[in-house]
């Protein structure tokens, strides 16, 4: 079993596509699908169903994945681990970070690449389940994430903020400046929120629940940047956490208030997968966050 046929292999479980998984590892299609036919000949099993395209991965397919993703983590942990014996941390660094984390990359990604220059760090958005699976799975260094609400299994965490809710609406539909909003009558407004698959939106809806309200959001996305655009047109208002207020100074448009009545804020902070040996990119990740600490 080679390598490179376990890299076509996971290229092609995450793309879904020939062509792009080809693409992903730098060959040709044919060269991808026979070095696919290859890793299915040597464990005498099949692994993808395919007629002229890709289908879905065989069952047996579904169950090797897991191992082949941690298999091609632990060899690039190895390489990075014998690389810095000789020289300083230096590659990629991949972070992963829920929407509501993304304001807390630029207070990290300055400190690490500050402190190991030889690195250039590699950001994607993923909810908080698909990171506690990205780090199961070696492919990823960190995520920044919630701490408390549904924490992700196996890892150490390290708190960098907490979280409060802000009320965010047009300023031409605004109620006196700095006023508190009232639950209810945010409940009532025509709001577009984040879609039920993103932890934020999940809290948020206990925390309407717990007052006896329940959120029927006239528009639903994936991102803080589709909120505040529909806020922007001036037909909608939006609830987003606080990290994201020093990303609206100065906007004209938005008129922002807390949310009444005192909360139990949210710990968000970086994680790590706990496993012994731990790779260099997560101890520098560690350390870099420590330093950070709230």
């Amino acid at each position: 079993m080679q390598l490179r046929h376990l890299r076509y292999f996971v290229a092609l479980a995450r793309q879904r596509h020939f062509a792009r998984a080809a693409a992903e590892c730098g060959v040709s299609q044919p060269t991808l699908s026979a070095g696919l036919v290859a890793l299915e000949q040597d464990l005498g099993k099949r692994l993808v169903e395919r007629d002229r395209r890709f289908i879905d991965l065989t069952a047996q397919g579904q169950a090797m994945l897991p191992w082949a993703e941690q298999i091609l983590g632990a060899m690039g942990s190895m390489a990075q681990a014998v690389a810095a014996t000789a020289a300083p941390l230096a590659g990629p660094f991949r972070l992963a970070a829920i929407p509501a984390a993304l304001p807390l990359v630029g207070r990290f990604g300055d400190a690490l690449l500050g402190r190991y220059p030889g690195l250039h760090l590699a950001v994607h958005q993923a909810t908080s389940r698909v990171i506690e699976q990205d780090l199961q799975a070696l492919s990823c260094d960190a995520g920044l994430t919630y701490l408390d609400h549904e924490p992700p299994a196996n890892v150490i965490a390290v708190p960098l903020a907490q979280e409060r809710y802000l009320f965010v609406t047009h300023g031409d539909a605004a109620r006196e400046s700095g006023a508190a909003m009232d639950w209810a009558e945010a409940a009532a407004m025509p709001l577009c929120l984040l879609h039920q698959g993103m932890q934020y939106r999940r809290i948020l809806d206990a925390q309407f629940a717990a007052r006896g309200l329940a959120l029927a959001p006239r528009a639903v996305a994936d991102s803080y940047v589709a909120l505040l655009s529909l806020v922007q047109s001036g037909r909608f208002a939006t609830i987003i956490p606080d990290s994201y207020a020093a990303l609206l100074t100065g906007l004209d448009w938005a008129a922002i208030q807390p949310m009444e009545g005192a909360e139990t804020a949210r710990r968000l902070g970086l994680v790590v997968l706990d496993r012994q040996p731990m790779g260099p990119l997560a101890l520098a990740a560690l350390d870099v966050a420590r330093a950070l600490a709230v």
